[in-house]
């Protein structure tokens, strides 16, 4: 059973008045805050994906599938591979060493000095083994000594633009501590943007409370 409504007006509820506390928009330098620190975040976490892609495709990757980063140094590649890219060669079988490849070869056998230029030619010697016919995408003539099996490296897997001139300046234990440093700063750099943005939304939610 349930009683009627009052009628009167003394009686009758009133609407309640808005909480002040929460009907109040927050100040000006809290949203300039949290518009900060948002973007702090996407910056941060934009330049972590960034780092950590170059670390991947630069250092782990020829790692793991034997390959080799070497930095362009000359212009004869261009405009394909100007210099200062970073190309990243992996060993290729004989039979796939074809016209229209990049191949990395040793200038003279044994020696450290190294081309990257495009496969014009291939064609095979009298005992049937083959040789290379290369050129630099720059260059008007093609080179003068043909390539023989022994020389060969590989073939450009990909290339990233300037960054060859970092990996030329960061070379052996330096360039791990660099990259161990940096991706350590911005992974520390990430996390505490993270917290700071999880304890703001926590205090307002308490406030809100």
């Amino acid at each position: 059973m349930t009683e009627p409504l009052s009628t009167d007006p003394d009686v009758a509820e009133q609407p309640s008045e808005p909480d002040q506390a929460s009907a109040r928009p927050s100040s000006p330098p809290a949203r300039s805050r949290a518009v900060l620190n948002a973007i702090g975040t996407g910056v941060m976490g934009a330049l972590l994906v960034l780092f950590l892609g170059i670390g991947l495709a630069a250092i782990v990757v020829p790692a793991v599938t034997g390959s080799v980063a070497l930095t362009v140094r000359s212009s004869s590649m261009e405009p394909v591979l100007p210099a200062g890219t970073l190309i990243v060669v992996r060993p290729t079988e004989l039979a796939d060493l074809v016209p229209g490849k990049v191949l990395t070869y040793q200038l003279r056998s044994g020696e450290p000095t190294l081309v990257t230029h495009r496969i014009t030619q291939r064609m095979l010697l009298a005992d049937g083994s083959p040789v290379f016919m290369t050129k630099g995408d720059a260059n008007a003539q093609p080179d003068l000594a043909p390539v023989t099996p022994v020389q060969v490296r590989g073939t450009v897997w990909y290339a990233i633009p300037y960054l060859g001139w970092v990996a030329a300046l960061l070379t052996g234990d330096v360039r791990t501590i660099v990259i161990s440093v940096v991706v350590g700063g911005l992974l520390l750099y990430a996390a505490w943007m993270f917290i700071s943005a999880a304890r703001d939304r926590f205090a307002k939610r308490d406030a809100a409370g």
